[in-house]
């Protein structure tokens, strides 16, 4: 119904259409103007509340939340393993109480999980980019790797400055302290235990190069790196160091900053700062000459002669005696070791090219293993259970510079 009133004459007059749209316009801008107005208030929450943790204390170099952020912003991989609070740590290690390890990076202590299990806290100490780089590779590379022959990551903590990785411990300790009789260790390595540790090391690393994708180079192969489970199973750590390569590239590293251990550096990586799967390979040529001898990389009282030209002279005279371990007492096979040192020599070839795949290494080794296993449960104890017709490869003599006589 039409609205009316009534004037002061007691006319009756009926409102003009002019004057009931300048109403309804009045009440349409008066809604869309409270409209607008909780539309600000409501973005001025969101935006405030956004924005409010990027206001953290600036002087605190990591925070608990963020650990995902460190991996994600260039990696996006984030961590999948159990979180540990610092509290959780002082627990788990008595305080900090038994130290297994230390290093520039940091310091390794023994702790014991709720459950009995037992643990390696690697405690990293970053007071550089480099530092906190090096942790984030470790890190990652473990959350995307998993072999029997790789020590496995358990769970990390990133409270306060030092990003800590928790680990399965490996109570036997290195393969370098076995060899040099350190911690206690008075029974020295058989030669089959050495083969097999030699075994399990080798598939780690072809898994490395081979079972991930995109492939892993190590790059700091060498034996206080290769872990020993209490039955002797060995396992690479410290993945610290450790780069992604593609199959048809090669992984360049900085004059600036020394990739690997000396001894144990591929010599082409000191000519093209280029790094390979055949890096890998070179290092892990020396772990076998070790193995072999018992002696370092760099051998003292020689100069410091690198343990590729120490058992050149050796090897001219054909004189295994000076060159294996004395702690094995004479209780290996010969002919086993002349076929594990000749592709330790072909491992440790100037040139990458010359050297064998860890593919071609881990048959060989296991093809010696089994000849070892079946020595061992002959009754025919002698030194001629294999074929005479073995000779060690001549090509790979001349890598070291020496004419190796045949048989």
């Amino acid at each position: 119904l039409p609205c009316v009133r009534v004037d002061k004459d007691g006319c009756i007059k009926v409102p003009s259409s002019s004057t009931k749209h300048k109403t309804h316009v009045v009440v349409i801008i008066s809604v869309v103007s409270g409209l607008l107005f909780l539309l600000v208030v409501v973005l001025i929450v969101v935006v405030w509340t956004t924005r409010r943790p990027r206001g953290r204390d600036s002087n605190t170099f990591v925070q608990p939340q963020t650990e995902d952020h460190f991996l994600q912003r260039d990696h996006q991989v984030s961590f999948e393993s159990r979180q540990f609070t610092y509290a959780e740590l002082v627990n788990i290690t008595n305080n900090f109480t038994r130290v297994i390890g230390k290093g520039g990076f940091g310091m390794i202590y023994h702790g014991c999980l709720e459950t009995g299990k037992q643990v390696a806290i690697k405690m990293c100490f970053v007071s550089s980019s480099q530092g906190m780089k090096e942790f984030l590779a470790e890190a990652q590379n473990l959350t995307r790797i998993y072999h029997r022959s790789l020590v496995s990551l358990v769970g990390y903590c990133m409270d306060g400055n030092c990003p800590t990785l928790v680990y399965e411990y490996m109570k036997q300790g290195s393969l370098q302290e076995h060899l040099r009789g350190k911690a206690g260790h008075s029974r020295g390595l058989s030669w089959g235990q050495r083969l097999q540790i030699a075994l399990n090391a080798a598939q780690g690393l072809e898994y490395l190069h081979r079972g991930c994708k995109p492939p892993i180079i190590h790059t700091d192969v060498k034996t206080s790196n290769i872990l020993l489970s209490e039955e002797l199973e060995a396992r690479i750590a410290d993945f610290g160091l450790s780069k992604s390569f593609h199959s048809d590239e090669q992984t360049h590293a900085s004059r600036d900053s020394a990739v690997g251990t000396p001894g144990y550096i591929d010599p082409e990586y000191h000519q093209t700062y280029q790094l390979t799967e055949k890096s890998d390979v070179y290092s892990f040529g020396v772990v076998l000459l070790e193995l072999i001898t018992g002696r370092p990389p760099l051998v003292p009282g020689s100069g410091n002669t690198h343990i590729v030209q120490w058992i050149t002279p050796s090897i001219s005279r054909w004189s295994m005696d000076d060159i294996v371990d004395e702690s094995l007492r004479g209780e290996y096979d010969l002919t086993c070791v002349w076929k594990i040192l000749d592709l330790a020599i072909r491992c440790t070839a100037n040139k990458g090219s010359q050297r064998p795949t860890m593919s071609e290494v881990v048959m060989q080794l296991r093809s010696c293993l089994e000849l070892v296993i079946a020595s061992n449960k002959s009754e025919n104890k002698n030194e001629n259970v294999y074929s005479e017709d073995f000779s060690v490869d001549q090509e790979s003599a001349l890598d070291i510079g020496t004419n190796i006589p045949t048989r």
